[in-house]
C-alpha cells in the first residue's frame, strides 16, 4: 500500500469517529461495557486459577512404615521412594516429631502418657511432581516392602481435582462468551452506522473502487473504536487491581488464598483487554461492511 493511500486510509478511518457522533459514541459504550465484564471474569478467574493450584500444590501423602523396622530399612524406603519418577519431594518425619507435633495441636496434658510408649508411626511425607499424579504414586507405594499405610485423603482430593476442573472449564466458557457477545454488539452497532453510508459505499464501488479500498477506512474505524472503548476498563483494571493488592492480601492469612501480585499480572490483563478492544473493533467492522461490498 502506499504511503499516500495509506494516509488517506487513517485520515478517513479518524474522520468517521468524529463524524458519526453518538453512533461512535454507542460503539465505544458497548466495547467499554463489555470489556468492564470480561476484565472482572479474567481477574477472578486468572485469581480463581491460582487458588487451585495453591491447593493442589499443597496436597502430599503420608507414607507410614512398619514400626518393627530397622534404621537402615527406612533409609532404604526413602531411596526407593526418591527414585519413582513421578515423586517431586520427600520428607522423613519421626514419630517423635508426629507425636510433638499432636502435643502443641491439641494440648501437652492430653499426650504426656505416650511419651514413654510413642504408638505412632515414623512417616515419609511425599508430594508428586504434578499432583494429579499422587493416586497412581500411593499405588505403588504401598506396594514396597515395609510400607504400613499410604494416606493421601482419598476421595476428597479426587472431589477436589474435579470441582477445579471444572471451575477452570466454568470461567473460560463464561469468558470466551463475553467475547464473543462484545463482538456482537460491536459489530450490530458498527452496522448502523455502514447502513446509513450504504449508498456511499455503492457508489464508490461503481466508479471502480476496490474493496480493500472502500475497507481500510472502515477497518481503522473499528480499531480505533475498540482501543477507545478499552481505556477505561483498562484503567478500571489497573486501579482497582491496585487497590485489591494492597488491601485485600494484608486482611486474609488463609496460605492458598493468595491473589496474583500486581506485577506484571495487572499489566498483562490490561494489554489483553486492550488487543481484545482492538480485535472485537476490527472484526466488527469487517464483518458489517462484507455484504454491502456486493454490488
Amino acid at each position: 500500500m502506499k504511503f499516500n493511500t495509506a494516509k488517506r486510509h487513517l485520515r478517513e478511518g479518524s474522520k468517521n469517529i468524529f463524524r458519526n457522533g453518538w453512533m461512535t459514541i454507542a460503539s465505544i459504550g458497548a466495547v467499554t461495557v463489555t470489556l468492564i465484564l470480561v476484565g472482572v471474569f479474567l481477574a477472578v478467574v486468572f485469581n480463581l486459577n491460582q487458588f487451585a493450584s495453591n491447593i493442589e500444590s499443597d496436597v502430599e501423602m503420608s507414607v507410614y512404615l512398619d514400626p518393627t523396622l530397622a534404621e537402615d530399612q527406612v533409609q532404604l524406603i526413602q531411596e526407593q521412594l526418591e527414585s519413582i519418577d513421578k515423586v517431586g519431594s520427600v520428607t522423613y518425619s519421626s514419630k517423635e516429631e508426629q507425636l510433638n507435633q499432636l502435643m502443641e495441636d491439641m494440648g501437652q496434658t492430653e499426650w504426656d502418657l505416650f511419651e514413654q510408649d510413642n504408638p505412632l508411626s515414623d512417616t515419609y511425607i511425599v508430594k508428586t511432581s504434578d499432583p494429579h499424579d499422587i493416586a497412581s504414586v500411593s499405588d505403588e507405594i504401598s506396594e514396597l516392602d515395609g510400607v504400613d499405610k499410604v494416606d493421601y485423603g482419598q476421595g476428597t482430593v479426587e472431589n477436589l481435582f474435579a470441582v477445579n476442573k471444572y471451575a477452570r472449564i466454568i470461567g473460560a466458557v463464561l469468558i470466551v462468551g463475553l467475547v464473543f457477545t462484545a463482538i456482537f454488539l460491536i459489530s450490530n452497532t458498527i452496522k448502523i452506522t455502514i447502513i446509513a453510508r450504504s449508498r456511499e459505499i455503492g457508489i464508490m464501488k461503481l466508479v471502480g473502487a476496490t474493496n480493500s479500498f472502500i475497507r481500510w477506512p472502515f477497518f481503522i474505524e473499528g480499531l480505533l473504536l475498540g482501543v477507545l472503548g478499552a481505556i477505561v476498563p483498562v484503567a478500571l483494571v489497573l486501579g482497582g487491581y491496585y487497590y485489591l493488592s494492597n488491601n485485600l492480601t494484608d486482611n486474609i492469612s488463609i496460605g492458598f488464598v493468595e491473589i496474583l501480585p500486581y506485577a506484571p499480572f495487572a499489566f498483562q490483563l490490561a494489554g489483553i483487554l486492550l488487543a481484545i478492544g482492538a480485535i472485537i473493533g476490527v472484526w466488527g467492522s469487517v464483518m458489517s461492511v462484507r455484504k454491502f461490498l456486493k454490488v
